[in-house]
C-alpha cells in the first residue's frame, strides 16, 4: 500500500471513530421544549442578564421576547455599553414600558475588561435573582423557555444549564458555514459529557447560561475570566472546575438567534474568539488550520488523483462525512444542501484562524467593537 493510500485510509479510520461519537452523543443531548416549565408556587426569582452594544437592529425585538415570558418574579437587567447607535434610547423606551426591565448606561471602560465581560458583571453585582440568566442582545426566547430551564436545573440538581439555540440564517453558503462550524465543534466539545461529573468537558452558550447565583459568586463571577472574548464557554469551564454540576441540552423550538447575516459577518465575528480557544499559542492555530484542510479536502484530492486504494478510502470518507454533517444539519434544522458546501466551509475556517492569528500578531492584539485589547494582557487571563 502506497503512502498516500495509507494516509487516505487513517484519515477514514480517525474521521469515522469521530463521526461515531458525534452521531451518538447527539442522541443523548437532551431537548428544553420537553422539558415542563417550572410550577409557579414557590419558583426561584430569576435576573436575566444581557450585554447590548450597538445592538439597535434586534435589541427591541429580543428585549420583548424576556419580558414576555411566563415566569413569576423575574426581572430583566439590560446593559447599554457604550452604544454609538439607538440601543440606549431603544432600552429607555422599553424600560418606560415595562418596570421589570432596568436599564444601566455604562459610558467608560475600566482597565483590564473586556467590554462586554464588564458588562454582564456590572449586571450581575445588581441582580437580585436567585438564578443568573446571561444572554445576547439577538436572542429571541419563547414564553416558557425559562420556565422550563429553571425546571430542567431543580429536577436533575443542575448549577448550570447551557442551551444551543436554534440558528436561523439566509443562503446556503451561511447555511452549510453553520452546519460545518457547529460540526466541528461538537466533535472537539463533545457537550453530552457535560453532564458528567467524572468528565473534563465543560460547556457554555453565549445564547442562553443558566447560573445559580451562589455557584456563580462562589467562582468570583466574571472577574477570572474579565479578558476573555469566550467568556460565555470559559464560565462553564470555571464553575465545572468549583464543582458545579452543569449541563448542555438542545434549545431548538425555544431559544433562536439570527447568528450572522453574512458570510463577511461571521468570518469578522468569529476573529475576535479563534487565538483565545487555544490559550493563545501559535503552533495550535497552525495546527487548527491543518485540520481543517485536511478534513475539508482531503478526502477529495484522494477521490480525485489518489491511486486505486486511496480513492476507496477517500469516497468512503466523503461518504462518512455526508453522513454526520446531515445528522447534525438535522438537529439544526437547516436545508439538506447545506451539506454539500462542506470543503469551501472548510477552507473559510482554515482562512479565518489563520487570519486571525497573522493579524493578532502584528498588531499586537484584538479590535472587539472598536476597543483596542492588547494581545499581552490577553494573555494573561489563561483559564
Amino acid at each position: 500500500m502506497s503512502l498516500f493510500s495509507a494516509a487516505s485510509l487513517l484519515l477514514f479510520l480517525v474521521v469515522t471513530g469521530i463521526a461515531v461519537d458525534v452521531v451518538l452523543g447527539l442522541a443523548r443531548l437532551q431537548r428544553l421544549v420537553d422539558t415542563q416549565p417550572r410550577p409557579y408556587p414557590g419558583a426561584p426569582p430569576v435576573s436575566i442578564v444581557v450585554a447590548a452594544r450597538d445592538e439597535a437592529r434586534g435589541i427591541e425585538q429580543a428585549t420583548r421576547s424576556l419580558l414576555a415570558q411566563q415566569y413569576p418574579g423575574f426581572e430583566v437587567i439590560a446593559v447599554d455599553d457604550r452604544s454609538t447607535d439607538q440601543t440606549g434610547a431603544i432600552l429607555d423606551r422599553l424600560g418606560g414600558e415595562d418596570p421589570r426591565l432596568r436599564v444601566i448606561h455604562i459610558k467608560d471602560l475600566p482597565e483590564g475588561w473586556l467590554g462586554k465581560n464588564h458588562a454582564l458583571s456590572t449586571a450581575a453585582q445588581a441582580a437580585r435573582g436567585e438564578w443568573l440568566l446571561f444572554t445576547d442582545a439577538d436572542v429571541v426566547m419563547e414564553p416558557r423557555a425559562v420556565a422550563r430551564a429553571v425546571g430542567f436545573c431543580e429536577r436533575d440538581g443542575l448549577d448550570h444549564l447551557a442551551v444551543l439555540p436554534e440558528v436561523r440564517v439566509p443562503g446556503i453558503l451561511l447555511q452549510g458555514f453553520v452546519t460545518g462550524f457547529v460540526g466541528f465543534g461538537l466533535a472537539a466539545m463533545r457537550p453530552w459529557k457535560v453532564r458528567d461529573p467524572a468528565s473534563r468537558r465543560f460547556g457554555g452558550v453565549g445564547a442562553f447560561n443558566l447560573v445559580r447565583a451562589s455557584a456563580y459568586r462562589r467562582v468570583g463571577g466574571h472577574t477570572p475570566i474579565r479578558l476573555r472574548p469566550d467568556d460565555d464557554l470559559k464560565l462553564g469551564k470555571i464553575l465545572k472546575r468549583s464543582g458545579a454540576r452543569s449541563d448542555v441540552v438542545v434549545g431548538n423550538g425555544a431559544i433562536s438567534v439570527e447568528w450572522y447575516h453574512s458570510i463577511g459577518e461571521a468570518v469578522d465575528g468569529l476573529m475576535k474568539n479563534a487565538f483565545s480557544v487555544v490559550q493563545y499559542r501559535p503552533l495550535l492555530m497552525i495546527l487548527a488550520a491543518l485540520v481543517y484542510l485536511v478534513v475539508g479536502i482531503g478526502p477529495l484530492v484522494a477521490l480525485l488523483i489518489g491511486p486505486g486504494p486511496a480513492r476507496i478510502f477517500g469516497l468512503a470518507t466523503m461518504a462518512v462525512l455526508g453522513g454526520v454533517l446531515s445528522r447534525v444539519r438535522k438537529e439544526m434544522e437547516m436545508p439538506r444542501r447545506s451539506a454539500l458546501v462542506f470543503p469551501v466551509v472548510c477552507l473559510l475556517l482554515a482562512w479565518i484562524v489563520l487570519r486571525a492569528l497573522v493579524l493578532t500578531l502584528s498588531q499586537g492584539g484584538i479590535v472587539w467593537r472598536g476597543t483596542f485589547y492588547p494581545l499581552e494582557e490577553l494573555r494573561k487571563n489563561r483559564v
